[in-house]
């Protein structure tokens, strides 16, 4: 296990953060009473799907707080980067809302998902909305005081991070009907589905603080490698974690015939009986419970579980190498790898 050599306490951060960032995301979600935006609410884990306020059922907001970290440790005035920080988390929830509908997932973070209570096109509508409020968050930089200049790049950025994302999400929809993926092909997806995301968040944080590009482009990079280390290892936990922790059926990935990176190498590196066993279970329409036992004992006996993990090791040490590369006081460093060690070795 991997982890930074000064500990730090991640609840600290957390608690820093998360209670201006979390205003800061209701002011621009806004309180109006088209149920719209009720929707949007309830996606947010502020409310239930009757309106009531809720407590503590938001999630950590990893993005935004990375971004707001960024500012910080390159000296900048983190309180103003809230507005784009916002806006990188609406586009990451907007998103979701769109992925829960191409997934026919019924639900996230342990509640019914947006779609599965108010229908698709309505959730279609929640999402479209999202994203609007996110370029709206985004121009408020100048209310901040920030340069012209900056708010441009940034609204640039996140914008070539929407479309990556898209990218990615069209990818990983396409390979649900191919057997023939590689894992080139699967890094390839998941560097535009969910690392241009977390190097969008960086990159954009640290503009906000300085006009170093050197220093910009590292926490770019380190950025890419962290939201290449979270995927590869929340695939691990989608078929290896605890039911109790993660909240959902470890076959559940299997059984949708998720093409996630251990099915991925097994597809590519089986041989003889377990490639022709591998390769016929993922041709059917729906798979039994025999199907996924015998899936998970290819992926056993070929590792697959311990090849994801070291790709995942590996991300995060790039992305610590790239953040040593950047000059920051020890402190806001220890922070940052920290929460890189966070996405490493999570549960859920």
């Amino acid at each position: 296990m991997i982890r930074p050599d000064n500990v730090v306490d991640l609840d600290s951060i957390w608690t820093r953060f998360r209670p201006v960032l979390e205003a800061e995301l209701k002011y621009v979600v806004g309180r109006a009473s088209l149920p719209l935006y009720d929707m949007m609410r309830y996606h947010m884990g502020w409310v239930d799907e009757a309106g009531r306020t809720l407590e503590g059922t938001a999630g950590k907001r990893l993005r935004p707080v990375l971004c707001l970290l960024a500012c910080h440790a390159l000296g900048g005035e983190w309180r103003q980067a809230l507005p784009v920080a916002a806006a990188v988390e609406l586009v990451h929830n907007f998103s979701l809302i769109h992925d829960d509908i191409q997934d026919s997932s019924t639900e996230r973070r342990g509640r019914p998902t947006v779609w599965h209570i108010w229908g698709q096109p309505q959730a279609i509508n929640v999402g479209d909305a999202m994203h609007a409020l996110a370029l709206s968050s985004l121009l408020r930089l100048e209310d901040t005081g920030t340069a012209h200049s900056k708010m441009v790049r940034a609204a640039r950025i996140l914008g070539e991070a929407s479309l990556n994302l898209s990218e990615g999400q069209y990818r990983d929809i396409s390979y649900e009907s191919h057997l023939d993926i590689k894992v080139s092909d699967y890094l390839s997806m998941i560097s535009g589905k969910t690392a241009a995301l977390f190097s969008c968040s960086l990159e954009i944080g640290a503009i906000m603080a300085t006009d170093n590009e050197s220093d910009i482009y590292r926490m770019k990079s380190f950025g890419h490698s962290l939201g290449m280390t979270f995927q590869v290892h929340d695939d691990v936990l989608s078929i290896w974690g605890d039911e109790r922790t993660t909240g959902k059926s470890s076959a559940s990935d299997i059984r949708m015939k998720k093409k996630t990176l251990p099915v991925v190498y097994g597809l590519e590196t089986a041989t003889g009986s377990d490639a022709e066993r591998l390769w016929g279970i993922y041709q059917k329409d729906i798979l039994n419970p025999t199907d996924i036992k015998d899936v998970m004992q290819i992926l056993d006996k070929l590792d697959a579980r311990g090849y994801a993990q070291n790709m995942s090791k590996t991300y995060f040490n790039e992305a610590l190498s790239d953040l040593n590369e950047v000059y920051i006081a020890q402190p806001e460093k220890a922070e940052l790898e920290a929460v890189a060690a966070f996405l490493l070795d999570r549960k859920h």
